[in-house]
């Protein structure tokens, strides 16, 4: 099977997996994992932060975050299409206690005008403004580029609004703007990185941010049941992807960029170039699609993320050049006969 559901479907390499085997691990609750404890300082040198987390999932980063940022009751700027509010089966609302205040995310680069506006004043029917939240690479395939998230960093300062970003890719943003991932994690006061995405590593998320920052979010992770013993296997592969990452995603990317390009050739198939930042290749069918997961599943290939003509299909490290070819006949095959 040719998995193109999404890049967390990726099978760790030969050397993760050795890795894994050779992991030096420790009780990490209290604070004894050897392995552990060298991938949150290693993310904090590298993001320019102060400390870092070590998370089960990303998910649980972004929540986290929220709970350490805020009190019940307050209100946060996020994101009308963002994965923290539409993904994450509404956690917001359950464990931290705060309400939205959506603004426009389609919006490249943002509109700091407008985020101004979703400021509440110190009114007594009001709930306080107390977090910006945003998402870079946004789930549409598109990246903020520096200037913007410098932008965003200026207001929010000068509005005394911590800013927290969703930074699942944020190794694909930075290949794609051909900047350093800290330049674009400094322009921010906490960030979760996903290992098992982009990255390539088979579980786990990385929340950054300052220590006092950290701590908190320390403690609600054992409140949510993710303080975890032995993980020093799970954090060791994330230290190879760590070393690897220029290559796996520079690769991810320019395979990504074939498929466009072969896709955009078939006649029934319109390709979304302005979502074309990352390993994400966003498709839209002219015709047909009823049957389409079934078809692709009985030649071998999965695909997801198809919500009614369009498709997101996901370029990772177990997609190679056949696979693409695999797909792009399939497709071939597909839309001459609809």
């Amino acid at each position: 099977m040719y998995d193109f559901r999404s890049d967390t479907v990726t099978k760790p390499t030969p050397s993760m997996r050795q890795a894994m085997f050779d992991a030096e691990v420790g009780d990490d609750v209290y604070g004894d994992d050897v392995s552990v404890n060298a991938l949150e300082t290693a993310f904090a040198k590298l993001l320019g932060h102060d400390a870092a987390l070590f998370v089960p999932s990303g998910t649980m980063g972004n929540q986290l975050a929220l709970m350490s940022h805020t009190q019940p009751g307050d209100e946060i700027i996020i994101g009308e299409h963002s994965h923290i509010k539409t993904y994450e089966v509404g956690a917001a609302g359950v464990l931290s206690q705060v309400v939205y205040q959506t603004f426009d995310d389609t919006i490249f680069p943002f509109d700091i005008e407008a985020l101004a506006s979703k400021v509440r004043k110190d009114d007594i029917h009001f709930p306080v403004t107390r977090l910006v939240v945003t998402e870079n690479p946004h789930g549409s395939g598109r990246v903020q580029n520096l200037e913007a998230m410098k932008a965003l960093k200026a207001w929010a300062s000068k509005e005394n609004l911590p800013v927290h970003m969703d930074g699942a890719r944020l190794f694909n943003a930075a290949h794609h703007l051909n900047v350093s991932p800290k330049d674009l994690a400094m322009q921010v006061d906490s960030l979760m990185v996903c290992l098992s995405k982009g990255l390539g590593a088979p579980v786990g998320s990385m929340l950054i941010g300052s220590k006092s920052f950290i701590a908190r979010a320390r403690k609600y992770r054992k409140m949510l049941g993710g303080g975890m013993r032995q993980a020093g296997v799970l954090a060791a592969p994330a230290h190879v992807a760590l070393q690897e990452w220029q290559t796996t995603i520079a690769r991810d990317h320019a395979h990504a960029k074939t498929l466009r390009a072969k896709l955009d050739a078939l006649d029934g198939i319109d390709v979304d170039f302005s979502a074309s930042d990352t390993n994400m290749v966003f498709i839209e069918l002219k015709r047909g699609g009823h049957d389409l997961i079934d078809a692709a599943r009985a030649q071998g290939i999965l695909l997801g993320g198809y919500k009614g003509s369009a498709m997101r299909i996901a370029v990772h490290r177990q997609i190679d050049a056949y696979a693409i070819d695999r797909l792009v006949k399939f497709f071939e095959s597909y839309c001459a006969r609809m």
